[in-house]
C-alpha cells in the first residue's frame, strides 16, 4: 500500500470504516462481533466510530472473528500502520508558531518516564544553553522569544528523579559549531554537568566509532509507545509497535557503542579545551 505524507494520520475514518463495513459483511452485529473477540461492545463501537485508535491486537482479534482472508488481514495491518503513524510538516508548525511545539513536547514529556535521544547533527533543547537554542532558531525568520522560553521550561524535567533519561550524541552533534568557540566550551561544559544527574545518561559516539549500520536521522523514544523521527522537511510520529521496535533497537547498537560515564565526561572536556584554546 503506497501513501503520501499528507494521508499520516489521517487513515484512522479510513481504518474505521473497514473494520466496520466488514462486521457487516459477515452478518455480525456489535454485540456478536464484542463476544466473540472477548471485548466489550462499547469498545468495538468505539473502534468502528474512529473515536478509539485500535491496538495491532484489537485489530488482529477482530479480523480473526471474522475469518478474514489473508490478503484482507494485510491489506488492514498496513492501514492501521499508516493510521499509526502522523506527519508534522516543518512549514505548518512554524505558522503555527514554535512554542505551540514546546507545549506538545512537554505533554510528551510529562506523560513519559523513559525516554532515549539519539542526536545527530545537533544537540536538543533539553541539553542546550539559552545561546545554543537561541543560534539553533536564528535561521528561521521571525522573533522566538516565546519558543525559546517554552524550550527553557522544558528542560526543568530533566530534574525529575521518577524520568530516565539516555542521550546519545554523535561527536558532530556536540561539536558543531552553532556558537563562538567560548560559548560551545560552555555548552561542553553544561553536557557534563548533566550526566552527573543521577536519572540521566549521556553517552557520546566520537568519530572513529564503527557504528552498526549508517545513522540517518535524530530520533526520539518515548517508553515503548511513540517514537518521533526528525527530518528537514518535518517530523514523523510512529505508534505501531512495529515501528517502535525498529527505532530501539537501532538507539541500543549505537548505546552498546558509545561512551559513558567518566568516558564520556573525559571526551567532552577533551573537545571543549580544543574550544578555548
Amino acid at each position: 500500500m503506497t501513501f503520501e505524507p499528507e494521508q499520516l494520520g489521517q487513515s484512522s475514518q479510513e481504518l474505521a470504516a473497514m473494520l466496520r463495513k466488514l462486521r457487516k459483511q459477515a452478518g455480525l452485529s456489535g454485540d456478536r462481533l464484542a463476544a466473540r473477540c472477548n471485548m466489550s461492545q462499547s469498545k468495538v463501537s468505539r473502534i468502528e466510530n474512529g473515536r478509539v485508535r485500535p491496538s495491532l491486537v484489537d485489530i488482529e482479534r477482530i479480523l480473526t472473528a471474522l475469518d478474514a482472508p489473508a490478503e484482507l488481514v494485510a491489506e488492514v495491518s498496513a492501514l492501521a500502520r499508516i493510521a499509526a503513524t502522523e506527519w508534522q510538516d516543518a512549514r505548518s508548525m512554524r505558522r503555527k508558531g514554535l512554542d505551540k511545539k514546546q507545549l506538545e513536547l512537554a505533554g510528551l514529556e510529562a506523560s513519559s518516564t523513559e525516554f532515549r535521544f539519539f542526536l545527530l547533527s545537533m544537540l536538543t533543547a533539553l541539553l542546550s544553553t539559552p545561546e545554543y537554542i537561541r543560534a539553533s532558531l536564528a535561521h528561521i525568520p521571525g522573533d522566538h522569544g516565546k519558543a525559546v522560553a517554552k524550550k527553557l521550561e522544558r528542560q526543568e524535567i530533566l530534574y525529575d528523579r521518577t524520568k530516565r533519561f539516555t542521550f546519545v550524541l554523535t561527536e558532530q552533534a556536540a561539536r558543531s559549531p552553532f556558537l563562538p568557540a567560548g560559548a560551545m566550551a560552555v555548552q561542553l561544559d553544561r553536557l557534563i554537568s548533566l550526566s552527573r544527574l543521577p536519572n540521566l545518561r549521556i553517552g557520546v559516539l566520537p568519530l572513529e566509532t564503527r557504528l552498526p549500520g549508517t545513522p540517518l536521522n535524530t530520533f526520539t523514544v518515548y517508553g515503548e509507545r511513540l517514537a518521533t523521527v526528525e527530518t528537514t522537511a518535518g517530523v514523523m510520529v510512529f505508534r505501531d509497535p512495529r515501528d517502535i521496535r525498529m527505532y530501539l533497537d537501532e538507539f541500543a547498537g549505537y548505546e552498546e557503542r558509545a561512551l559513558f560515564d567518566d568516558a564520556a565526561r573525559e571526551r567532552l572536556a577533551e573537545w571543549a579545551a580544543i574550544c578555548r584554546s
